[in-house]
């Protein structure tokens, strides 16, 4: 079984690195290989789990130290585009991620169903959001606006959807250790960088570019950890290669049918053509670098690689398939 996981991630390793994805989505496949190889073992467990919560600290201090509130705010003068956006990413998606529960075990695994509903359940990307309203010609601030919005929203609403849908399933731990685990290693330190964000946010911002690596690298520990505790429990042998392939077409569906719907939704609202834009590459994504550690946290105790993997699939897959709009919109093909 081991084997088999280990082709097919390596296969998938080789074609995002000949279609030139860059190093930061290779180096988190990198990590599930070396986990399914090399996994944590022995007195290297504890250090490499309190290595990942210490990584998952100082990733949210930095989300703290960058994210200005009051900008955020100040940006929502929009609202109508951004409460589109915010519904789509935290109303509508919950409702489809409980919507396939109802999905037989032929198409959906359901050891990969929670992994999938988490999914349904995380914020915005930034970066990506941003870069792709940015290639199609859409609204920029808007984008910026939304993301943002989206990422400061989702620390609190993430965990209360994850408590309101996934606490009674036994696929969580009990909700008091959560709610400690999520206030200690997710809100304690992105406060704190909210309170030293003035005399710090700007050397943070010059140094941009490099701290961005220390967030990345944050991200990919977490997921060594995490599937280096699936191999170590034995996961992975539950787990068919089929449903890997059932994960990716299932991936597909989901972003082709928010795109659609996105954009419909944005058309019968009379958006401009703009704000379409902006609507349909915000409303349709999931944050990695934020549910990677939201779910470590939330899941601390439970087989936490089975959680993770549908992120990491859906990212891969939003990525590619927004990345072929925003260029067809480039071009004025559609």
């Amino acid at each position: 079984m081991r084997s088999r996981h280990f082709g097919i991630l390596s296969a998938v390793g080789r074609t995002l690195r000949s279609a030139g994805f860059d190093g930061y989505i290779l180096s988190i496949h990198a990590a599930v290989l070396v986990a399914l190889v090399l996994p944590a073992s022995g007195p290297a467990v504890p250090w490499v789990d309190e290595a990942a919560r210490v990584a998952i600290g100082v990733l949210f201090f930095l989300y703290g130290v960058r994210i200005a509130p009051l900008d955020a705010i100040a940006g929502l003068t929009h609202w109508r585009l951004h409460l589109t956006v915010l519904s789509f990413t935290f109303v509508v998606f919950p409702l489809i991620g409980l919507a396939l529960r109802l999905l037989p075990s032929s198409v959906l695994d359901p050891s990969l169903y929670a992994g999938l509903l988490f999914t349904c359940l995380v914020p915005s990307t930034v970066q990506a959001s941003i870069g792709f309203t940015a290639v199609s010609g859409g609204n920029v601030p808007g984008a910026i606006a939304s993301a943002s919005a989206s990422n400061l929203f989702g620390m609190f609403l993430t965990p209360a959807l994850a408590f309101a849908t996934m606490s009674t399933s036994g696929q969580m731990g009990a909700p008091g250790a959560a709610a400690l685990g999520i206030a200690l290693q997710l809100f304690l330190p992105f406060v704190l960088g909210q309170i030293v964000r003035r005399l710090i946010g700007d050397w943070v911002a010059r140094h941009g570019s490099a701290l961005r690596y220390v967030g990345r690298e944050s991200v990919v520990l977490v997921v060594y950890s995490a599937f280096s505790a699936g191999e170590r429990d034995g996961v992975w042998h539950s787990v068919p290669s089929t449903a890997l392939l059932q994960l990716v077409l299932l991936s597909m569906m989901l972003v082709t049918a928010m795109l659609w719907l996105t954009r419909f939704t944005a058309d019968l609202l009379r958006f401009e053509r703009a704000d379409v834009r902006a609507i349909q590459f915000c409303g349709t994504k999931k944050a990695l670098v934020t549910g990677l550690p939201m779910a470590a946290v939330l899941f601390a105790g439970q087989p936490v690689g089975q959680i993770i993997l549908p992120l990491m699939v859906f990212h891969q897959v939003q990525l590619t398939m927004c990345a072929w709009l925003a260029n067809r919109y480039k071009q004025h093909l559609v």
